[in-house]
């Protein structure tokens, strides 16, 4: 009976013994995230990123995620010459790998979101735009600068359709959102964007939608800079950009999803 006694204590003992070794991991995966990033994001994400920052910190309190929103070449120059970040979003993946070529990045992107074009006009959209090709028969036309992504699709866009709008007719935004401001403003007749920026503008430009079949897709890849000092507050951000909730916001703002992997 005493034997038996002993048998059952020593089964009890590896039980627990095995049940704190699996819970383990578990607690140090749910280490609290604390300190403060600063996240160098696409312009076009302003609305989105901004929203989910507030309620990134809300779920994790007592961090801080400050963003710095611009073109993402500008972006990529500005990390390249050592500007301070802890996470890259991008609206391209060109400047992304530009990171990745000089060893900035040294994780693979992941693409959390993808985005289309569209044409903005003046509201009540008074040159009656229907196409891409009506662009090439208005006064000023704005588009971003060739390096900037939004600029490098709308560029595309046109190759595709053999639709050339001359030089002189063309002022050029520094970011997609100085582009739609020079519609919003009167400034030019009409725009090229991202849809995503025409819903954030609201009544100040009207859409005029670009069929899938002439329209390019932007795809978004995050990742870590290698140089950051808070890894784990930096890959707490990409996890939950990725998430559900995060997927989620994205949605609301008018991002659709990244393509399938592969």
């Amino acid at each position: 009976m005493v034997k038996r006694l002993r048998s059952v204590a020593v089964l009890v003992t590896s039980i627990a013994l095995a049940a704190v070794a699996t819970a383990a991991p578990a607690t140090a995966a749910k280490a609290k995230l604390t300190g403060s990033i600063t996240v160098s994001a696409a312009a076009s994400l302003t609305e989105a990123f901004t929203k989910m920052g507030t309620d990134f910190q809300k779920i994790n309190k007592g961090t801080t995620v400050t963003f710095n929103y611009a073109a993402s070449s500008t972006l990529a120059q500005q990390i390249q010459g050592g500007a301070p970040a802890d996470v890259f979003a991008s609206a391209d993946g060109a400047n992304m790998q530009k990171l990745v070529a000089a060893g900035q990045v040294t994780t693979d992107p992941i693409d959390f979101a993808s985005n289309v074009l569209t044409i903005v006009v003046k509201p009540g959209n008074p040159k009656n735009v229907k196409s891409l090709g009506d662009l090439a028969n208005l006064g000023v036309i704005s588009l971003c600068a060739p390096a900037v992504p939004c600029g490098r699709y709308a560029a595309q866009a046109f190759s595709q359709l053999g639709v050339t709008i001359p030089a002189d007719k063309t002022t050029l935004g520094a970011d997609v959102k100085a582009t739609l401001a020079a519609v919003a403003t009167g400034d030019a007749d009409a725009g090229v964007v991202y849809a995503t920026d025409a819903k954030a503008a609201g009544k100040a430009v009207q859409a005029v939608k670009i069929p899938a079949s002439q329209n390019v897709l932007a795809v978004y890849p995050i990742a870590p800079i290698a140089a950051t000092q808070n890894a784990s507050l930096g890959n707490g951000w990409i996890k939950y950009v990725t998430s559900a909730a995060g997927q989620k916001t994205l949605k609301s703002f008018g991002f659709l999803p990244p393509p399938p992997v592969d």
